[in-house]
């Protein structure tokens, strides 16, 4: 057994307007990919403040989160490394176009689901896709599905 195994904490935003999908454009491995603004969740950090935070950081969108799409379990064959995914839907608030994106961030653009199919090999994981299906068939949890629970 290995002691040091832990899942890598994260989370992620689906933003659709007028049928597009807010993306990420980013160098990952020294590869070009694609993915839904995504993050680690930070020390003493609730989860959607991390989806709001990451979601401004990578895309210079300032985003309220409406609901729960699910969660999601990730091992990536490279690495050996596995991420846990919160996903949330969020709604598109206020765009800051010169605010400076996360470093090796190189867009976020606005993508139709056939743009995002067409890109199948450079997104960033197989959640990509799994997530914006799942958003797309209805998948809802509540917010209040997450508890926050303070230590005392």
């Amino acid at each position: 057994m290995n002691d040091d195994w832990h899942p890598h904490l994260t989370v992620a935003t689906i933003i659709e307007n007028q049928g597009k999908f807010l993306m990420v454009k980013e160098i990952s491995n020294g590869e070009i990919v694609f993915n839904q603004p995504a993050g680690h969740v930070e020390k003493n950090e609730n989860l959607m403040a991390a989806a709001i935070r990451e979601t401004l950081e990578e895309t210079g969108w300032h985003v309220t989160i409406k609901e729960l799409v699910g969660f999601y379990l990730y091992t990536s064959p490279q690495s050996q490394t596995t991420y846990f995914r919160a996903l949330f839907t969020a709604s598109p608030d206020q765009h800051d176009p010169q605010r400076t994106l996360d470093e090796g961030i190189l867009d976020a653009p606005w993508l139709s689901l056939e743009q995002i199919k067409e890109k199948t090999s450079t997104l960033r994981s197989p959640m990509v896709l799994q997530c914006i299906e799942d958003y797309l068939s209805g998948k809802r949890l509540p917010l209040n599905s997450i508890s926050h629970v303070a230590s005392q």
